[in-house]
C-alpha cells in the first residue's frame, strides 16, 4: 500500500470514510443483483438458499459497514481513545472486501475459507472499538461492543448451518440480527437524533425544547432487546408480538418528545426522525403479524431493514460525511433525493407482500432499483468529500 496511508489525512483519515464509501458502492450494486436473481435473470452464489445470502449481505455486508465506520468514528469522539486510522484501517477495510467477494465467489472456493473470512469481520471491529473505549471509564459504551460481538455469533451461526456444522439455525440467527440490529438504532439513535435536533433548533433560533424521558428509551431498548432473544430461542409467537408491541409504543412515545414537525426544514435532521418512525413502524408491524393480524411477516422485517437500516444509515452518512470533515452541515446539491428514493424503496417493499401476482413484482421491482439508486447517488455526490483531506487541513 502506499505510505500516504499512513497519514491521518483524506481516505484513511478517519473509519467512516472508506465504509461510507464501500457500504454505498456495495447496496448500489447487490440490491440490484438480488433483484435480478429474484426474477430468474441471474444465478445466486451457492450458499444456503438465495433469500438467506441476500439477508446476510446485507445485514453482515451493508449494515456491518455502517456500523463499522460509524462505531469506530464516535468511539473516539465518546472516550477520547485513539482513533483507527491509516494502514490498521485500511487492512480492516480489506478484510470486509475479502468477505464480499468470497461470498460472490461461494461454490467456487473453499465455503469454510468463506466462513473464516467474513466471520472475522465483526471480532475485530469489536477490538477495534474496544482498544479505542479501554481506560476511559465510559462503561455503558463496551454494552454497543456487546451488540457487536452478539450480531457476530449470529453471523457464526449462519456460516455453521452453511458448513453443515449445525440445522435450522440460519433463519434464526438472521432474524436476531434483524432484531439486535434494531436495538442498536435504538440505543444510537436515543443518543444522537435528540442532540443534533436540539443544536439545530438552537442554530435555527427556535426556542423548542427536546422532551427527554429516558425511561422511555429504556423500555423501547429493553422490550426490543427481550424480543430478539426470546425470537431467537422459541421463534415468532404471541410472546414476540406483545414485546414488539411494547417496543413499538415506547419508541413512539419517546418520538413524539422529540419534536419531529420543528425538524421538516432541515433534512439533516428529519432524516434522523425518519428513520425513528421507521423502527417503530417495523415493531408496530412486527406485532401485528405475531398476534395474528393478516399482515405478512415479511412487512414488519422489511420496515426494519430496508426502512429503519436504510434510512438511518443515509441520514448518518450524510451528515457525518459532512460534519467530521470539517464542512458545514449544509446537505450537496440533489443529495435530499437520496432520503426520497430510501423511502420509496422501502414503501414499495413493505407494501409488496400485501400485493400479489404483476402487482407485487412491480413493487419489488420498484424498491430494489429505488433503494439502491438512493446509495448510488450517495456514493457519487460524496466521493470527493469522503476520499480528500478536510478543506481546514486537520486530520480526521
Amino acid at each position: 500500500m502506499d505510505q500516504s496511508i499512513e497519514e491521518p489525512f483524506g481516505l484513511w483519515g478517519r473509519a467512516f470514510r472508506p465504509f461510507f464509501l464501500v457500504l454505498a458502492a456495495y447496496a448500489a450494486l447487490a440490491v440490484p443483483f438480488w433483484t435480478a436473481a429474484w426474477l430468474g435473470a441471474v444465478p445466486t452464489p451457492a450458499w444456503l438458499a438465495p433469500a438467506q445470502w441476500h439477508a446476510h449481505e446485507m445485514l453482515f455486508g451493508v449494515v456491518a459497514a455502517g456500523i463499522a465506520g460509524f462505531l469506530l468514528t464516535a468511539s473516539p469522539v465518546w472516550s477520547g481513545g485513539p482513533a483507527l486510522v491509516g494502514r490498521p484501517l485500511a487492512w480492516l477495510v480489506a478484510l470486509w472486501v475479502a468477505g464480499r467477494l468470497l461470498f460472490a465467489l461461494a461454490g467456487f472456493v473453499p465455503i469454510g475459507l468463506v466462513a473464516a473470512v467474513d466471520v472475522a469481520f465483526l471480532p475485530a471491529v469489536a477490538l477495534a472499538v474496544t482498544r479505542t473505549l479501554w481506560g476511559s471509564g465510559q462503561r455503558r459504551n463496551y454494552g454497543v461492543v456487546g451488540l457487536v460481538a452478539a450480531l457476530a455469533l449470529a453471523n457464526a451461526a449462519v456460516h455453521a448451518e452453511a458448513l453443515g456444522l449445525a440445522s435450522g439455525v440460519a433463519g434464526r440467527a438472521l432474524r436476531f440480527a434483524v432484531d439486535a440490529i434494531a436495538v442498536l438504532l435504538l440505543v444510537i439513535g436515543g443518543r444522537i437524533t435528540p442532540a443534533f435536533t436540539q443544536n439545530a433548533f438552537r442554530r435555527a433560533g427556535l426556542e423548542v425544547a427536546i422532551r427527554a424521558r429516558p425511561w422511555l428509551g429504556a423500555l423501547a431498548i429493553g422490550s426490543a432487546g427481550a424480543l430478539a432473544v426470546v425470537s431467537a430461542v422459541a421463534g415468532r409467537s404471541p410472546a414476540t408480538g406483545a414485546l414488539a408491541a411494547l417496543a413499538a409504543v415506547a419508541a413512539a412515545a419517546r418520538l413524539a418528545g422529540w419534536q419531529s414537525w420543528h425538524t421538516r426544514s432541515d433534512p439533516l435532521v428529519w432524516s434522523l426522525h425518519a428513520g425513528a418512525a421507521w423502527l417503530v413502524a417495523g415493531f408496530g408491524l412486527a406485532a401485528a403479524s405475531d398476534l395474528g393480524a393478516a399482515v405478512p411477516p415479511s412487512a414488519g422485517l422489511h420496515a426494519l431493514t430496508a426502512g429503519a437500516m436504510g434510512a438511518t444509515l443515509l441520514a448518518v452518512m450524510t451528515r457525518v460525511g459532512l460534519g467530521h470533515t470539517g464542512r458545514p452541515l449544509v446537505l450537496p446539491t440533489g443529495v435530499v433525493a437520496c432520503y426520497a428514493l430510501v423511502h420509496i424503496g422501502a414503501i414499495a417493499r413493505v407494501a409488496s407482500p400485501f400485493a400479489s401476482g404483476g402487482a407485487a413484482r412491480g413493487l419489488l421491482l420498484a424498491s430494489g432499483l429505488a433503494w439502491a439508486a438512493a446509495f448510488a447517488l450517495f456514493a457519487a455526490r460524496y466521493w470527493r468529500i469522503l476520499t480528500g483531506p478536510r478543506p481546514d487541513g486537520r486530520p480526521g
